[in-house]
């Protein structure tokens, strides 16, 4: 039990140290990440504003869940930049919150910056 209260402890501490060099504009919004066992959600953020600009995630009901979790990250990204695309957003801010860099994270990183969007 204690273990598991170290760990979050940990997490929040490396999510506050992260999230505090990071802020979302109107030009440059925030794209945070939540990665959970089996899934993975995306939403741009503008903190200026409170607003969610645009959400995606590998899980939907119309889809079929198909391929590893990376090869899954990869196509919610790539949906993800069809609708940033149609609202003519062009850089990001990356909040990886206390994710390591590497994974999902790294190719929804690297498929935003091949369709042109700035990180």
């Amino acid at each position: 039990m204690l273990n598991i209260k170290k760990t979050l402890n940990q997490r929040l501490k490396r999510q506050k140290r992260v999230r505090a060099k990071i802020f979302g504009t109107s030009q440059r919004p925030r794209l945070t990440v939540f990665r959970s066992n089996k899934h993975l959600y995306l939403q741009v953020i503008d903190d200026s504003q409170e607003k969610t600009l645009a959400a995606s995630s590998d899980f939907s009901k119309s889809k079929k869940l198909a391929g590893t979790k990376t090869e899954r990250a990869k196509l919610a990204a790539e949906e993800l930049l069809k609708i940033l695309k149609n609202k003519k957003i062009e850089s990001l801010v990356l909040d990886r919150s206390y994710y390591k860099y590497h994974g999902r994270i790294k190719e929804v990183a690297e498929t935003l910056r091949k369709g042109g969007i700035n990180l």
